[in-house]
């Protein structure tokens, strides 16, 4: 479960911390708002299904979470 303050680290290597979980006002689907840790700290929405969703990007090569939680 996703809580407020968690940090996560993108597969592509950046660091986030959550901010907030929300609702889209037009689908009622739940949403993660989450900032950069990194310059220039911008915000960001991201469905939640997508957020915890497996990725695959044979040109990196990876395949796993699209976030994973720090300590």
């Amino acid at each position: 479960m996703i809580k407020i303050g968690e940090k996560y680290k993108h597969f592509k290597g950046r660091e986030y911390e959550i901010v907030s979980l929300a609702k889209d006002s037009e689908t009622l689907e739940d949403v993660v708002i989450y900032k950069g840790l990194y310059e220039p700290y911008q915000t960001w929405t991201r469905l939640l299904s997508n957020f915890e969703e497996e990725v695959e990007r044979p040109e990196i090569p990876y395949k796993g979470p699209r976030f994973v939680r720090t300590v």
